[in-house]
């Protein structure tokens, strides 16, 4: 049998509990690692070696660093191996994305988004409050919200949430399990000779720079049904149906087949600019979901309501 918890411990760890979301931002976590530090101070300005110490001592002054009790860390609390903390991120100055988030269904336990194109589904790089995650928790003052799946920044479409803890893993196993159908839509150039529909398996690891992924000769790890829907013009509408969810890998599917996805920024070729064209969104939509209810057994179906 395994050695049973003191009752002191049993006492702290029903004490533990994430800290509130600020704004519709949660906040996000860390288990201080190993290192010579004297203060969390110390350690978090090492850690995260992109943000400034003077940023790191604004936000323990305002109160956005917690511990795993809730207790606000000073600029000289000690520094203590696992000890977990609970920060906000922040971004100086953070570019709006001038479209809207559509919510098409919300009930006890989900909540499904439509996500315009330019909208990351969770804080990523300069984009914190401008987030589909933080502006749902804004609109629905839920803090509870999780995203059981992500779809790229660029691409626009259905995602959705747990609502609540309690039943967040009977949906998360859909995913694991791979019970949810996809469908996704992409303008992508004409591929004549292509014979539909047509099942590409293939090995997709990190490319490089890190932003790409990359097919590479080996054991499948992807695999994607694709078919053509209108296939007249120098453009065709393709309709995609993943079976696995590599990072990119309906864009790194269509390029490698020689149909590049119309306004794709990192296939065949990088052009990332300075700023968001917002004139050039990338043309795929995440259209379709379905899948059982794993409480029920009935069949849930949500369709976008954006096209490309």
């Amino acid at each position: 049998m395994g050695a049973r918890r003191r009752p002191a411990e049993d006492g702290i760890e029903s004490r533990r509990q994430r800290p509130p979301a600020i704004e519709g931002l949660a906040a996000s976590t860390l288990q201080l690692p190993q290192g010579p530090w004297a203060t969390v101070l110390d350690c978090l300005s090492s850690h995260f070696a992109q943000v400034s110490r003077v940023e790191w001592e604004s936000r323990i002054d305002r109160g956005r660093v917690v511990d795993g009790l809730g207790r606000p860390v000073t600029l000289t609390t000690a520094f203590s191996p696992g000890l977990q903390i609970h920060y906000y991120r922040e971004v100086p100055v953070e570019m709006p994305v001038p479209f809207s988030e559509r919510i098409l269904h919300e009930d006890d336990h989900l909540l499904v988004a439509d996500k315009p194109h330019f909208l990351a589904v969770t804080p990523v790089g300069q984009y914190v409050r401008e987030t589909l995650l933080a502006r749902l928790i804004r609109r629905t003052g839920n803090p509870d919200l999780v995203p059981l799946h992500r779809i790229d920044r660029g691409t626009a479409g259905l995602v959705v949430f747990s609502v609540k803890r309690e039943s967040r893993a009977a949906y998360q196993s859909l995913f694991r399990e791979r019970l949810i159908k996809k469908r996704y839509i992409a303008l992508a150039a004409a591929l004549p000779g292509l014979v539909s529909p047509l099942v590409r398996k293939t090995r997709i690891v990190r490319g490089d720079p890190f932003i790409l992924s990359a097919e590479v000769p080996g054991v499948p790890n992807s695999e994607t049904r694709i078919e053509v829907e209108e296939g007249t013009g120098p453009v065709w509408q393709y309709a995609l149906y993943p079976v696995t969810g590599k990072k990119h890998q309906l864009r790194v599917h269509l390029c490698a087949l020689g149909a590049p996805i119309v306004n794709d920024e990192l296939y065949p070729e990088v052009a990332l600019r300075a700023q968001d064209d917002f004139s050039r969104p990338l043309k795929l939509l995440a259209q379709q979901l379905e899948f059982p209810d794993p409480g029920t057994g009935e069949v849930r179906r949500f369709r976008s309501q954006f096209d490309l």
